[in-house]
């Protein structure tokens, strides 16, 4: 399945990847990181692995991109 993985603790809640999502399968959650920022969340159904929220991050290694079957993480 195509998703794309937010680490938590990397994500600064800038909902930048939010905005840049086609498919609006990325929200920023309530909860809250060690940073003390509310961090983004995937909803895989809707992801096509397009890679926008990779490259428009602004944290590197916060958003990893899996298309078609992925390791459990």
């Amino acid at each position: 399945m195509n998703r794309s993985v937010i680490e938590a603790d990397l994500c600064k809640g800038c909902r930048v990847c939010v905005n840049s999502c086609p498919n609006h399968c990325l929200s920023i959650g309530s909860a809250i990181n060690r940073l003390g920022y509310q961090y983004a969340h995937s909803t895989p159904e809707k992801c096509n692995a397009c890679g926008i929220c990779f490259y428009v991050c602004p944290e590197p290694g916060a958003i990893t991109v899996y298309k078609g079957d992925a390791p459990d993480v």
